[in-house]
C-alpha cells in the first residue's frame, strides 16, 4: 500500500507542478486561453492573480516532494500537504469551477486515503 500511496502523491505533485506552469507561464498563451476559456481582457487582467495562484500550487508540489523524499519520516508532511490540496480543491470546485473537484480534490483525497491506509 505504501508504494501506491507514494505513486498517488507523486501524481498529485506532478499535477500541481503542471498547474504552476499553466498559471505562471502559459496563462496568456493560446494554451492558457483554451484551458480557461476566458475572454482575452479578463485573461490579461487576471494574469497577476493566476501567477500568484500558480506559485501556491508550486509550494504544494514542493511540499509533497519533500514528504516523498523523507520516506516514512515524511508521514506528517504528506498528510499536511495532501490536506491542503484537498481543501484547496474543494474550495476551488465549490466557488470557481466544478471540474476542480475531479482534477484536484479527488486525486488529493485518494492520495490522502492511501497514505492513511498505508500507516495502518
Amino acid at each position: 500500500m505504501t508504494a501506491l500511496a507514494n505513486l498517488l502523491i507523486a501524481l498529485v505533485a506532478l499535477l500541481h507542478a503542471g498547474f504552476l506552469i499553466l498559471e505562471m507561464f502559459l496563462w496568456s498563451t493560446p494554451v492558457g486561453r483554451k484551458v480557461f476559456g476566458l475572454p482575452p481582457d479578463v485573461m490579461a487582467a487576471a494574469a497577476p492573480l493566476a501567477a500568484n495562484q500558480g506559485l501556491y500550487n508550486g509550494f504544494l508540489a514542493a511540499g509533497l516532494v519533500w514528504g516523498l523524499v523523507l520516506g516514512p519520516g515524511g508521514f506528517s508532511i504528506k498528510l499536511f500537504f495532501l490536506s491542503c490540496v484537498v481543501v484547496a480543491g474543494l474550495y476551488g470546485g465549490l466557488t470557481t469551477k466544478r471540474s476542480i473537484l475531479a482534477l484536484q480534490a479527488l486525486p488529493g483525497l485518494l492520495a490522502l486515503a492511501s497514505v492513511l491506509a498505508s500507516r495502518g
